[in-house]
């Protein structure tokens, strides 16, 4: 197989893989960032984030997948043997030949639909957002300068956003971090749930490059280990702060040093990079 054609084939399994992402919500990264939570015993709470956001459906992925696109596809023959023992290889009769192209040709329509179905999910998953569109990304920006909280969100190129969030609140419902309307779904950085005992529990699965935090990230690390994709989608990294400060009881949390004591309160830390093993998370109990 040429390099070109491995580079093709190697660009339709990113694409296909990256499509199950998005259809299974999976389509946010968090890049360099500093994220606040500040949560009273009273059940209000204050939350922002500052730093970058990654969007998969916006990234050179779709370029990618125009790559690993039919409509350009050229045939070309597979190699004939002999039928011996030895199995040499052989020039290809004119029906071999004719039998191969048929093979192919049926094989590329139906790969033609299936990319077109694949793209209408996309969009579907993206909020109607064509990801081939290079007014998507702005027109999604401006969508979510419309969003409370949403301060300030400046578009840099290659799916990548930097953006200020900071919102106050009260926990009588749960919370989470980010939304995007029309999005169907997407994956959270942050979440609050309010239980009945007067508990929240606080988790942060988008500040972790491992197991279930960020599986797309994993993806193109490995794309860029196979040395022939020169293209493939630079994806941040993910470097920042995540804080809790809360005057509530801190019943269970995973930092390395365990809460430490401010005029405001009690503060939990967690240090986020590519080599953070789990997702932070603390449970804390605040007035019923």
């Amino acid at each position: 197989m040429t390099n070109m054609r491995r580079g093709r084939a190697w660009a339709a399994v990113v694409l296909s893989a990256a499509l199950g992402l998005i259809l299974t919500g999976c389509v946010l990264t968090a890049g360099k960032f500093t994220s606040d939570l500040d949560l009273r015993r009273s059940g209000t709470f204050s939350y922002r984030y500052n730093g970058e956001i990654f969007l998969l459906g916006l990234s050179k992925l779709a370029e990618m997948g125009g790559k690993s696109s039919s409509a350009d596809a050229q045939f070309s023959p597979s190699v004939c043997y002999t039928d011996d023992e030895e199995l040499k290889e052989r020039e290809c009769t004119k029906d071999e030949l004719s039998e191969q192209k048929a093979v192919w040709e049926e094989e590329r329509k139906g790969t033609a639909e299936h990319e077109k179905k694949e793209q209408e999910m996309m969009r579907d998953m993206l909020g109607g957002l064509d990801p081939a569109d290079p007014k998507a990304a702005e027109e999604l920006a401006a969508r979510l300068r419309k969003q409370a909280g949403w301060r300030s969100v400046e578009y840099k190129g290659d799916g990548l956003f930097a953006v200020d969030f900071a919102i106050t609140g009260r926990l009588d419902h749960d919370f989470t971090f980010p939304t995007i309307e029309r999005f169907p779904q997407a994956n959270a950085f942050v979440t609050l749930v309010r239980r009945n005992d007067g508990t929240v529990r606080i988790d942060a699965p988008g500040f972790t490059a491992g197991t279930g935090g960020d599986p797309f990230r994993t993806m193109m690390r490995m794309a860029a280990l196979d040395g022939k994709q020169t293209d493939v989608p630079k994806v941040p990294e993910l470097v920042g702060t995540f804080t809790v400060i809360t005057d509530a009881e801190i019943l269970a949390n995973n930092t390395d040093d365990g809460p430490e004591a401010t005029t405001t309160g009690k503060q939990l830390k967690w240090d986020v990079n590519l080599r953070t093993p789990q997702a932070p998370t603390a449970l804390v109990k605040v007035s019923p």
